[in-house]
């Protein structure tokens, strides 16, 4: 089983909500895949949180959920050349985590890995974990909602040096250690316990490290309708790929660029 921990929110673009948070669209992803997975969020007793819930257990993903006064949001612009940017109001407190009997993975990131109450229970967790659960990473970074800079990149380091996987955005790397190489972070890292460095580029492609190998993926040719979830999107197929068994890089990196095209490709999660 697959443990993915963080935020469920709704998308709100041009007045329509639409189901989110980059924890829960890699859940939503690994669940569409087949795998067995389970989503640690908070979530409100409201429409939000209703339509949230529904959507993540019609791609079988179980819902493992604490309460919170209203379902957390983001309101999203999206641009003529399909970015998009973000206003949130987050609720994020998942108290004490279990995990469930059988959890042989566990997925962090984005907002629910650098918010308090919830990231201090995140990281503890983390750190807890026996060795042979393979950790993943995706910093996903929001910087409107990081209130002490000094602290996050502290935490997502301590999470980056017990992660198995680390997937990062060009824009993670600038924001995260803007005076160190991208070639500087990826080595550190696979110095570590990090077997396999993903780092993405957008409509460039991405770029997949090992100790061993170096590899360029491309995006799949798509029309591209909508970026939001693309990175999600990718990181899902590049998990749904190490649970398949698939060890080479080229597999693993076209199965999380198929994914992200399916993504691009549509409009909605």
């Amino acid at each position: 089983m697959i443990l993915v921990i963080g935020e469920a929110l709704v998308d709100v673009v041009d007045g329509v909500p639409h189901p989110g948070g980059s924890p829960t669209n890699v859940a939503v992803g690994l669940g569409r895949l087949g795998l067995d997975v389970t989503l640690v969020a908070t979530l409100g007793d409201d429409e939000h949180g209703s339509l949230l819930r529904r959507h993540v257990e019609a791609a079988g993903v179980t819902v493992q959920a604490t309460a919170a006064d209203r379902t957390s949001s983001a309101i999203a612009s999206i641009g003529p050349d399909g970015a998009a940017t973000y206003e949130f109001d987050i609720a994020w407190d998942p108290g004490r985590i279990d995990v469930p009997p059988g959890v042989t993975a566990v997925h962090v990131g984005s907002i629910g890995a650098v918010l308090e109450p919830g990231a201090a229970a995140v990281e503890k967790l983390v750190l807890d974990l026996p060795s042979a659960t393979r950790v993943s990473l995706d910093p996903n970074v929001r910087p409107a909602l990081v209130a002490d800079r000094a602290e996050a990149v502290a935490r997502l380091d301590r999470l980056a040096a017990r992660a198995d996987v680390v997937k990062v955005s060009d824009e993670d790397l600038a924001w995260w250690h803007p005076d160190t190489s991208e070639d500087e972070l990826v080595e550190r890292w696979l110095a570590g316990t990090t077997s396999l460095v993903a780092v993405t580029r957008g409509s460039a492609g991405a770029t997949l490290v090992t100790a061993e190998e170096r590899l360029d993926v491309p995006p799949e040719p798509v029309t591209v309708v909508d970026t939001v979830g693309a990175g999600d999107a990718f990181m899902a197929g590049l998990l749904g790929a190490l649970e398949r068994g698939e060890r080479t890089v080229a597999e693993i990196g076209v199965a999380a660029a198929h994914s992200a095209a399916l993504a691009v490709g549509r409009a909605g999660p």
